[in-house]
C-alpha cells in the first residue's frame, strides 16, 4: 500500500488552516503523513495545528527563509513513498482525492501525477469561480509555455532525493522551476487525472499588478533559461496566455 506525504507550509495561517487539515482527515484513503512546517507564526496557527496533533504525523515551528525552504523541510522529514503540497490556504477537493492519486499511480506506474484544480470564493468555498483544467501530458507543451497546475502535482519521493527540491531564489516562479526540471529537464513521467484534486481560495500576489507580473515573467524567463528549455525569452511570454484555455469559468 503507498504511502502519500502531504506536506502544508505555514505561517500565520489562523484563517483558514483548520479547513486545509480537515480536507485531509476527511481522506477516505488513510495511509497519509501530513507534515505541517510553520515559520514561527505569530497569530493563533501553532493552536490550531496543536488542536488537530493526533492527525499531523509531524509538525515543526521555527523561521524559515520563505516558504518554498519549509517545503524542502517537509521533504527532508517525508517518509512517504508520494509526496504532495497543500498550501494552508487549500483544500483537497473531495475525500476520495488520495485514493484517485493512489489508484493513478499504480495503474499507470508513472513518476507523477497532476489533475484539475478550482479557483473559489476565500469565504464560502462552494462558489467557483473558475476550473484550471489540464491536458494529457506531452513533454514538448513546456515549449509552449504550458505548466501543470502546480497543488495538483505529486511525485515520487525518491525522485526529491534525486533531484532535489525547491529553489527559493526563484520567488513565486518556483513551482514552474521544479516542475520544469523533472519534468522538462530530467523527463520524468507524468499522467493527467482528469479529476478535480484541490480548492483555491481566489487571489495571488505574483499577478496582483503589471510589475508584480513583469517580475514573476522574468524569473519564468530565467527558470526556462536554466532549465534548457528553447527560446526561453518568447516561450516566458507565451506563458500567460497558454494558460487561458485552461481556465473555464463555472
Amino acid at each position: 500500500m503507498l504511502k502519500v506525504t502531504l506536506i502544508t507550509a505555514t505561517y500565520n495561517s489562523e484563517k483558514y488552516l483548520e479547513d486545509c487539515i480537515k480536507s485531509v482527515i476527511g481522506q477516505r484513503y488513510k495511509h497519509i503523513e501530513h507534515i505541517v512546517i510553520d515559520g514561527k507564526s505569530k497569530d493563533g496557527t501553532v493552536a490550531i495545528i496543536k488542536k488537530y496533533e493526533s492527525h499531523i504525523a509531524k509538525w515543526i515551528s521555527e523561521t524559515d527563509r520563505s516558504m518554498y525552504d519549509a517545503i524542502n523541510k517537509g521533504m527532508e522529514m517525508a517518509t512517504g513513498d508520494i509526496i504532495g503540497i497543500l498550501n494552508s490556504d487549500d483544500m483537497l477537493d473531495s475525500e476520495n482525492v488520495i485514493e484517485w492519486i493512489v489508484n493513478a499511480f499504480e495503474e499507470k506506474k508513472v513518476d507523477s501525477i497532476y489533475g484539475d484544480l478550482e479557483y473559489v470564493d476565500p469565504v464560502d468555498t462552494n462558489k467557483i469561480y473558475r476550473i484550471w483544467k489540464g491536458k494529457e501530458y506531452r513533454r514538448s507543451l513546456f515549449k509552449i509555455g504550458w505548466m501543470p497546475a502546480h497543488p495538483t502535482f505529486y511525485f515520487r519521493t525518491e525522485l526529491f532525493k534525486k533531484y532535489g527540491g525547491y529553489e527559493s531564489h526563484y520567488y513565486s516562479a518556483a513551482d514552474y522551476e521544479f516542475m520544469a526540471r523533472y519534468l522538462y529537464k530530467h523527463r520524468i513521467s507524468s499522467y493527467y487525472l482528469p479529476k478535480l484534486i484541490v480548492k483555491m481560495r481566489r487571489g495571488g500576489q505574483s499577478n496582483s499588478s503589471w510589475r508584480q507580473r513583469f517580475r514573476a515573467n522574468r524569473r519564468d524567463y530565467l527558470a526556462m533559461k536554466k532549465n534548457k528549455i528553447p527560446f526561453a525569452f518568447f516561450v516566458s511570454i507565451l506563458k500567460p496566455l497558454s494558460k487561458v484555455h485552461q481556465y473555464y469559468q463555472k
